[in-house]
Parts: C-alpha cells; sequence; structure tokens
C-alpha cells in the first residue's frame, strides 16, 4: 500500500499535542512490508516492534541511522512548511519504494538497539549490512527558532550529502529523543520569619519607653466630640421635636361638648324644630 506524502511527512494537525514526544521516520528505496493501517501516536516499544518487523527481512545493503535530537514533526511536514528541504525531497523521490512514520513517539528511542537488529537480521539472511551513523547537532527549543533553523539547515546539508555518497540501495531511519518540555513550576514568595528572643524584646521595650514623648493637651482639645455631623443631627432633632410638639398642644386644645353627641339629627328632630 503507497502511503500519501502528507502521511510519510508526519502531517499531523496537532503536531505539538504532546510536548514529551518525538517523530520517527523510516524510508527505503526497496519495497517494505509495512503495516496497512497504524497509529500516528505510539509508544517507542510499539515503533520498535513495527521497525524490527519491517527490518527483519534485511531489504537494502546500506542503512543510514540518523539522531535528530529534538525535532519536531511540524519540521518534517509535506510542502512548503518542512524545514528539513533535502530529507524531504528524498522522500518524496520516485527512489524511494517503502515509507513508515509516526508522528508522536511516546518514550526513548534507541538507535544501538536497531544497529544490533539490522547486523543480526541481514547476518541471518547471509548478508553484511552496511551501517552509517549520522549524530546531528541538537536543535535549540522553539523559543530560540532564528537560531533553531539556522541549525536546522546545517543537519540537513550534512544529511543530504550523506545520502548522495550512497548507491541508490539503502535505508534510512531517523529517531529523535522527546521533545524538551519544561513542566510549570509555581514560585512562592517565601514568607519572612522573625524570631525575637525575650531579651531582645525587652531590651526594645525599654528603649521604647525611654523615648515616649507624652501628649498632656485638654480632652476637648486633644479628641473631637462633636463633628458636622452630630451637629446637624442635633439641630434637625430639636426642630422635629418642637413640631411635634406644636402638634401635640394643638390636639390636646381641642374642646367638644358632651350633649353634642346627644343632639338628634335625624327626620323626627326637622319636624320638632318644626
Amino acid at each position: 500500500m503507497k502511503l500519501s506524502i502528507a502521511t510519510t511527512l508526519l502531517a499531523s494537525t496537532a503536531v505539538h499535542a504532546f510536548s514529551d514526544s518525538s517523530p520517527f521516520v523510516l524510508f527505503s528505496t526497496s519495497k517494505l512490508n509495512t503495516p496497512e493501517k497504524y497509529d500516528q501516536l505510539q509508544t517507542s516499544n510499539q515503533v520498535i516492534a513495527s521497525a524490527k518487523e519491517i527490518l527483519s527481512s534485511c531489504p537494502t545493503r546500506d542503512y543510514v541511522i540518523v539522531s535528530q535530537p529534538n525535532v519536531h514533526a511540524a519540521d518534517i511536514r509535506d510542502g512548503s512548511h518542512c524545514k528539513m528541504r533535502s530529507l524531504c525531497d528524498t522522500i518524496a523521490s520516485k527512489d524511494i519504494k517503502g515509507r513508515f512514520s509516526v508522528a508522536e513517539v511516546v518514550g526513548d528511542l534507541s538507535t544501538h538497539s536497531l544497529e544490533d537488529y539490522v547486523k543480526e537480521a541481514c547476518a541471518a539472511k547471509g548478508k553484511v549490512a552496511g551501517i552509517v551513523k549520522v549524530d546531528l547537532m541538537h536543535l535549540p527549543s522553539l523559543e530560540h527558532m532564528d537560531k533553531r533553523e539556522q541549525i536546522m539547515a546545517s543537519n540537513d546539508d550534512q544529511l543530504g550529502l550523506t545520502l548522495d555518497t550512497l548507491k541508490g540501495d539503502y535505508t534510512l531511519v531517523m529517531v529523535s529523543d522527546p521533545n524538551e518540555f519544561k513542566a510549570y513550576q509555581p514560585d512562592f514568595i517565601e514568607p519572612v520569619h522573625m524570631d525575637l528572643k525575650r531579651g531582645d524584646v525587652d531590651s526594645q521595650e525599654g528603649k521604647g519607653k525611654g523615648n515616649t514623648t507624652y501628649d498632656n493637651r485638654p480632652l476637648f482639645v486633644k479628641y473631637q466630640f462633636f463633628t458636622p455631623g452630630i451637629f446637624v443631627a442635633i439641630i434637625a432633632l430639636i426642630v422635629m421635636l418642637s413640631i411635634l410638639g406644636v402638634g401635640l398642644r394643638a390636639l390636646g386644645s381641642l374642646e367638644v361638648s358632651y350633649g353634642a353627641f346627644d343632639k338628634e339629627m335625624g327626620p323626627a328632630a326637622q319636624k320638632k324644630q318644626q
């Protein structure tokens, strides 16, 4: 099954979803027995097992084992986003017949285990595997993007020169260590501890007593008892009490005779008056 270039070059939509993971790339000028379907997120043990299964047939004469520390899947995506141009062009060329790649590999990938396995697998087939190891320069973090791209371009040129020396019968395996990831560590301000001994406290109190000054002003000068708010409230209370007193005196001055309640006011009383 021929894989698309986008899949081969780790075109993952969430390239930074796992900061503690790294990509894995394997391609060859010979046809490979690769799995038809596989996840783009795997553990290092799963990837090593799949790689050994692919390399068990010793498909080519030479094997290039590349170590590129701190590389991201986004660095080798297909199209104009690829920052390792020689590597991407080689993978996309017609000379490459087999491809296997995983965008996010969780865990460490050891090149020594793959190197030893390739030698044993080819020896079992009666072949001698030519091993070419390429240790590329460590890439800086994403915070230093300019320097990172500069080193990546230099590493890509070095890898391109290595591939040019081969005679068209090779398999390349590129691994990386888990991407640099610093967990968030909050910074707390430590409280200031002041341990005072009893003797120090007494000495400070003694010094304080010697320098104490007393305020000998009169009480009404030192403190303000009648604030403007209290003064206005007292005046308003006096006015309201005076109004209340006038009203009570007016009610008390009303006089009504008891005979007014016994007087007949109906029609019979009017006839009597006539």
